[in-house]
């Protein structure tokens, strides 16, 4: 994952996938990439073993992000 800084910061967690992917599709619709992380482990080992998706964006886009995150879950 080569990104801007190359730094990723998660910025929301959830417990499951779609929750996750609403918040991945409000970013893109403002132009921020995110990378949806473990989304491919439940495939492999099951879910008992997962206690969440961490969604996460470069650092450059944390402050904005954040703010578009929070009007999701209001």
């Amino acid at each position: 994952m080569k990104t801007a800084s190359n730094k990723l910061i998660t910025i929301f967690n959830a417990q499951f996938l779609h929750e996750i992917q609403i918040a991945q599709s409000k970013l893109e619709l403002e132009g921020i990439q995110s990378f949806i992380i473990d989304e491919n482990i439940t495939s492999t080992i099951g879910t008992a073993f997962i206690e969440g998706y961490r969604l996460q964006v470069d650092v450059s886009d944390v402050e904005k992000s954040k703010s578009i995150i929070d009007t999701i879950s209001q």
